[in-house]
């Protein structure tokens, strides 16, 4: 499909990322941004017109979107999570290969009934995207994307996986870290909020253990990580369905211990602790002077418009992701890490959380351009070749280390 086109829909942070990648690095011929901000359909004119134009669309009209997307060789989605779902059934209908970075199954759900009725609409989706013969991958961004690329190629190198533990991150540098959370957003406020607020399951003993959403920042929940190459501790707690992961990666049979967490400098988590306690993460709406008000959306939106808790210009942020795999190779003990550090590019401007999201989904999409992923249906990044993802990535001048050890180190 090589001089084809590509449709990004939605041109926010990451949008912007994954456009600069594919102005960058990939072979489309037409590259169309869809968009409803005057401002995004300005910012491309930075680029060639005769490659890059803009197109405005309502993402709200199922059919509006559907007429965009159409005729396209691969879309490239970077709308707000809560319309993920709807582009990936729109991309499985209309016959086009999608790369997104959202969940489709909401890892913070935890009705059974709606979890199974969104189970057999995701079926749905794979069901027609491989009649179509079409290419829907999803969750490829840092977190969840990169982290299961690393941790699939970590499995590979035991025979059998005994321990598995994955770290993520988004920060501001040590330096920009100057208010009162040690915390600074470079993606959606409300969305960091919800992720603060769901519950996760980690593997114990070999059993599946749940942690309520009102205890992941408890003390007994967290530890502390040390990273030689960032210096302070960092504050590690539970994030996520790692049994979902455990199932993908094919290690659930033998896997004893297993966590997948979310890091931050310390003191952040005795803070959320009690905020989560307190109510301000709740999504019912309460009363306030006869309106209704939802507690995490005001909290958000608190959090929001204070430049405090903002990047300036000059300000770094950084991204980490980290896989530990320990087991047996060879009928002997064996501990594999990989790890990727990245830092805002104060030349380009794009931070850290553009590169490793917006780049990864600009990566996708060429790789499926190119003729180098092309297994139908719902895919997702465990089935992405690494040595694919590491070289590319290597051209934007971000790395992966591989440690190996002998034996269990921790």
């Amino acid at each position: 499909m090589a001089g084809g086109k590509i449709v990004i829909l939605g041109l926010g942070k990451q949008g912007k990322g994954a456009l600069h990648d594919l102005v960058t690095n990939s072979k489309a011929a037409q590259i169309v941004v869809a968009d409803n901000n005057p401002e995004s359909l300005s910012y491309i004119k930075q680029y060639s017109s005769d490659r890059v134009t803009g197109q405005t669309f309502n993402a709200n009209s199922e059919s509006g979107t559907a007429s965009v997307m159409r005729g396209a060789d691969v879309v490239v989605d970077t709308l707000p999570g809560y319309l993920s779902f709807t582009i990936g059934k729109l991309a499985s209908e209309v016959g086009v290969n999608l790369v997104s970075s959202m969940y489709y199954l909401d890892p913070g759900e935890q009705d059974e009934a709606r979890i199974q009725a969104n189970l057999e609409k995701i079926n749905r989706i794979d069901r027609q995207a491989k009649a179509r013969g079409v290419t829907i991958l999803s969750e490829f961004g840092l977190d969840p994307g990169i982290d299961l690329v690393l941790g699939a190629r970590a499995v590979k190198e035991l025979d059998e996986v005994y321990e598995f533990y994955s770290y993520a991150a988004g920060l501001p540098a040590h330096d920009a870290a100057n208010n009162p959370l040690k915390y600074k957003f470079s993606w959606s406020v409300i969305g960091v909020m919800r992720s603060y607020r769901r519950p996760a399951w980690i593997i114990s003993g070999g059993k599946a253990v749940p942690i309520d959403a009102r205890e992941q920042f408890a003390p007994e929940n967290m530890h502390i990580l040390n990273v030689k190459e960032l210096g302070p501790h960092l504050e590690c707690f539970p994030n996520g369905n790692c049994v979902r992961y455990a199932e993908m990666l094919g290690i659930r049979n033998s896997v004893r211990e297993m966590s997948r967490y979310t890091c931050r400098w310390e003191g952040h988590c005795a803070f959320w602790n009690i905020m989560v306690k307190s109510g301000f993460l709740e999504e019912d709406p309460i009363e306030l002077d006869g309106n209704p008000v939802s507690p995490v959306k005001f909290t958000a939106s608190v959090l929001e418009n204070q430049s405090q808790f903002q990047y300036s210009k000059r300000e770094q942020d950084l991204t980490l992701i980290r896989v530990d795999a320990r087991g047996v190779k060879d009928n002997e003990k064996k501990q594999v890490v990989y790890q990727l550090i990245d830092y805002r590019d104060l030349h380009t401007g794009f931070t850290s959380m553009q590169r490793g999201v917006g780049f990864t989904l600009g990566l996708g999409a060429r790789l499926i351009l190119d003729g180098k992923l092309t297994t139908p249906g719902l895919i997702s990044p465990i089935d992405v070749p690494f040595d694919l993802v590491t070289k590319e990535l290597g051209k934007h001048g971000i790395n992966i280390r591989r440690e190996e050890t002998p034996g269990d180190t921790r």
